[in-house]
């Protein structure tokens, strides 16, 4: 019973998410998850304490859905150290993240709702932080060139090159989306 509580309450989630990037943080209501998870009207109150709650649960089920899985991160350490190498490992990233678009879309919508919700922006903040250093200390750990702070700028960069694509696609072409990672890693990541 317990693992299909569970299971119930992950599929709610993942309907948050999709209603978040659809409607919007205002069209988050318990009514609409229910009618998105195509269950009961009701049940979503039931898993959930409150709106935040259900805003919070859908952030850390985006940052869940988006970690990569064994294969890949077996496949990054086997790779080479170069910024080449780097280059591909960004460029994947961007992929794998923007290829989540609704979960992407969901994130902003959670960052925007954080800008009136102190205790959103709150458990968002430590979230993104601990992210980023988890990012820094698996950068550092590799290998990899460059250093915390071109991991730190490679962060900002390229979240907004995946905002530009999620939002506004036909602004640059795949192919240009790909020069400007790999050009982004040439530029902020030293040589050596």
């Amino acid at each position: 019973m317990v693992r299909r509580n569970e299971q119930r309450r992950a599929a709610l989630v993942d309907a948050a998410i999709e209603v978040l990037a659809r409607e919007g943080a205002r069209g988050l209501t318990f009514r609409a998850v229910d009618t998105e998870a195509a269950v009961p009207v009701g049940t979503a109150s039931n898993y959930f304490s409150s709106r935040d709650d259900l805003l919070t649960q859908a952030g850390a089920r985006v940052y869940e859905r988006l970690q990569p899985d064994e294969e890949l991160i077996a496949r990054q350490r086997a790779a080479g150290r170069d910024r080449e190498t780097y280059a591909g490992l960004m460029r994947e990233l961007v992929g794998r993240i923007a290829a989540f678009r609704t979960g992407y879309l969901a994130l902003l919508e959670l960052r925007l709702e954080a800008t009136r919700r102190p205790d959103l922006r709150e458990v968002l903040t430590e979230r993104v932080r601990a992210d980023v250093e988890a990012n820094v200390r698996y950068h550092e750990e590799s290998g990899l060139p460059g250093d915390a702070m071109a991991v730190r700028l490679l962060y900002l960069a390229l979240n907004w090159l995946i905002v530009e694509q999620l939002t506004l696609p036909d602004v640059f072409t795949p192919d240009e989306r790909e020069r400007l990672v790999t050009a982004a890693v040439e530029r902020i990541v030293a040589a050596g």
